[in-house]
């Protein structure tokens, strides 16, 4: 039973339905009204969405530690720099531009993007239970913005990601995010008429676009953005030789990596249970969602595993703790409306296909240390399809709260809702790469993009960051050599 039915029938048992309020508890990944009575019901909502919010920013933690430790010594304190920097600027463009644009409040607006409360101004900051969805999108538009780091990291300017930055958090996030939670969205699944509250669909035969937390909102639009980065930037210094081979530059510390993997996956369980976006009714779906998330993960990272091994590689924590990632950015868009089974096979294909674009890319020389256009681009992307073929029937109906037009292509759904999840795939990426590119391309031809060959080979800690030094104290003082890199005839232009 759908959450907002589930408490409309639990009102009505205590006969409380004919006066319970109309609360609209919707959140970045989700929207969802549900019919609630009094004050404890909205609170606990608030709390629900507080909690989760506490976790997606938790998340900030795991990717400091897995970029920390996968650059190189000499790169560590400005990779943790531009980590800590995204969340400071995500949160006032977040105030300032972001969540007005998102409009996930709005009914009756443009279908493209939001236009009201800027600077939390207006009605809207006064709306119950509105402050804890501006945080919880916050946390996930922070989420966004910081994939790009681990994919330029070691060769970028600052000051040219501070320009990233401002652009995903204040521009490109909120639109997309727009397009699919907002009750306006074009590709929202929760598009409905303000005036009588009828559900309304873009696409006869479809629900809509179905990215319940975020695979192609989050996590396809910061992977493109990382795989325009990376390609635009140019691989570094010494990774490929002048004959074109493949260098290895290891990280410097594999017990970060795997301790910010396991924070990842933790605070993913704010991400996608947090997505139900209410308390009252809801704890049914956000548990199945929460086990969804855990198979997809295990089912990922052991398929990677495995897979590595028999393409001849030894096996290695590297690509388990990718594959991890990978499973559980697959999930993500479809964790509501599939079963537990098809969790595991969406987690393992998302393992595979994390494997094969990763090679691909490294075919393509573009250099993206932590596999970021692989692990959050490519598996973003499968998480949409993955949405048109094995959405249930009921799985559709009890996240969304609607009499589904359509559902996954394996259970009888037609081709309609595969064929509008391929244009939310096409469209976000095409969103996201145009934006970034014209950014990326425009910084480059202005001298702002990349350091400096020199700076590069000492390492961005002594050059970039204010003060200097390593941030390990046992390097203080030492100066990286440009012997750190094995080979530099190569060229380092981008595409």
């Amino acid at each position: 039973m759908h959450p907002s039915a589930m408490a409309r029938s639990l009102l009505e048992a205590a006969g409380g339905g004919g006066g319970a309020a109309a609360v609209a508890n919707s959140t970045g990944p989700a929207l969802m009204d549900i019919t609630l009575g009094g004050v404890l019901e909205t609170s606990l909502t608030d709390l629900w969405l507080l909690f989760c919010g506490y976790l997606v920013f938790f998340q900030q933690c795991g990717f400091a530690l897995l970029e920390a430790g996968s650059v190189r010594q000499k790169n560590v304190r400005n990779i943790l720099l531009k980590n800590v920097i995204d969340a400071c600027v995500a949160v006032l463009m977040w105030w300032a531009v972001g969540a007005a644009l998102e409009g996930v409040t709005e009914c009756g607006g443009s279908a493209f993007v939001g236009k009201t409360g800027f600077f939390l101004s207006g009605d809207t900051a006064a709306t119950p239970g509105y402050m804890s969805r501006w945080f919880f999108g916050w946390a996930f538009s922070a989420t966004a913005s910081t994939l790009v780091s681990g994919a330029v990291a070691e060769r970028l300017r600052f000051r040219s990601y501070l320009c990233y930055t401002f652009l995903i958090t204040g521009l490109v996030y909120p639109v997309a995010a727009h397009w699919v939670w907002s009750p306006d969205g074009w590709l929202s699944p929760t598009r409905r008429d303000c005036a009588t509250g009828q559900p309304l669909t873009t696409f006869p035969g479809s629900v809509g676009l179905i990215d319940f937390s975020g695979s192609g909102v989050v996590h396809l639009l910061g992977g493109t953005a990382a795989l325009v980065g990376a390609a635009v930037l140019g691989p570094r210094l010494g990774r490929y030789t002048s004959a074109g081979h493949l260098v290895d530059l290891p990280g410097c510390n594999p017990a970060q990596v795997a301790l910010g993997t396991f924070i990842l996956w933790l605070g993913w369980y704010g991400f996608n249970p947090g997505s139900t976006g209410c308390f009252y009714g809801c704890m049914p779906l956000a548990a199945k969602i929460a086990v969804n998330t855990t198979l997809g993960a295990g089912a990922g990272g052991l398929t990677t595993l495995a897979l590595t091994v028999v393409l001849g590689a030894p096996g290695d924590v590297g690509p388990l703790l990718n594959g991890i990632i990978a499973g559980l950015v697959s999930i993500t868009g479809s964790c509501a409306v599939v079963a537990p089974w098809a969790a595991v096979v969406i987690g393992g294909l998302g393992g595979c296909f994390y494997t094969c674009s990763s090679w691909l890319l490294r075919k393509a020389r573009i250099d993206d240390p932590l596999d970021v256009s692989a692990v959050h681009g490519c598996c973003g992307a499968w998480g949409l399809i993955a949405g048109g073929l094995f959405a249930t029937q009921a799985g559709v109906q009890e996240a969304y709260g609607r009499p589904p037009e359509g559902w996954g292509l394996f259970f009888g759904g037609g081709g309609t809702q595969l064929g509008v999840q391929l244009l939310g795939l096409v469209s976000i990426f095409a969103w996201s790469a145009a934006l970034n590119a014209c950014l990326f391309l425009t910084l480059r031809a202005i001298g702002w993009l990349r350091v400096p060959k020199e700076e590069e080979i000492q390492g961005l800690d002594y050059t970039q960051s204010i003060g200097g030094g390593a941030a390990f104290w046992f390097l203080r003082g030492v100066k990286a050599q440009p012997s750190d890199d094995q080979n530099l005839s190569h060229t380092s232009s981008g595409l």
